[in-house]
């Protein structure tokens, strides 16, 4: 008995097909929404993240790599199609494919879940970063507060001390002072229990509720300035969610 999982997501883009390319088909353009992620520009080419093996290499019409857990035999495909959309615009289809040799636990449904709501987080990124800053090149900054939190308000808590108003919602300008760090004038482009996003002049600031899968709260940022020591930033980041409680 063998079980599957599909994520499919189409979405209209306001860039040419060359520059949605750039953004999910190469390390620099990756690192601006998503993680770093080193890519052999060829079919059979390594990809780090996984890792994983080149399955489509047709700039700038189809990127999809897919990896293969030899002791457990699962297998995770990404595929990106890009197509000219309306006017000077692209149209991306996405898909994340899992196959798995064994039936499907509560593990498993859990992870499904998880890839589920990150991939439209991490799409509504794309757009933001496309709109607002590609082709600037990105520092990602990732810091993780210890161990799994069990306690359902952990996330609502460390927002509140962050300084988000509790009803600001997605388009609402907030400023933001966090102990130990550069004062944070944003628009808030994400809100939900899981996520949070703010876009900066020169940065999209991610963060994530890992409660929902018994994961560990962490952040994602996408930071453009140029001056940014990005292990610097990654010590204040960590010792900014270590102390919260």
């Amino acid at each position: 008995m063998s079980w599957e999982y599909l994520i499919r997501r189409e979405h209209q883009l306001p860039v040419t097909p060359e520059q949605l390319w750039q953004a999910v088909a190469t390390d620099a353009g990756n690192r601006g929404w998503l993680y770093p992620m080193e890519i052999e520009p060829r079919v059979g080419g390594r990809v780090s993240r996984g890792p994983a093996t080149v399955l489509h290499w047709e700039p700038p019409a189809h990127f999809a790599c897919r990896h293969t857990d030899e002791e457990t035999g699962f297998s995770n495909t990404l595929s990106y199609r890009i197509e000219p959309g309306p006017d000077t615009g692209s149209t991306l289809r996405f898909s994340i494919h899992w196959q798995h040799p064994g039936a499907a636990d509560d593990n498993w449904n859990l992870r499904a879940d998880a890839a589920t709501r990150h991939s439209d987080f991490y799409h509504h990124s794309l757009a933001e970063y496309l709109r607002h800053f590609a082709p600037r090149p990105a520092h990602y900054i990732r810091a993780y507060r210890p161990g799994p939190d069990p306690d359902p308000d952990a996330f609502p808590r460390l927002l509140d001390r962050l300084g988000v108003p509790a009803d600001a919602t997605a388009g609402d300008r907030v400023a933001l002072r966090p102990d130990g760090l550069p004062a944070l004038d944003a628009v808030l482009d994400h809100r939900s229990p899981d996520f949070l996003g703010l876009r900066t002049e020169d940065g999209l600031y991610r963060f994530f509720n890992g409660h929902s899968w018994n994961w560990p709260t962490w952040l994602g940022h996408h930071l453009f300035d140029e001056s940014t020591d990005p292990d610097e930033a990654v010590h204040r980041w960590t010792e900014w969610l270590t102390k919260t409680s």
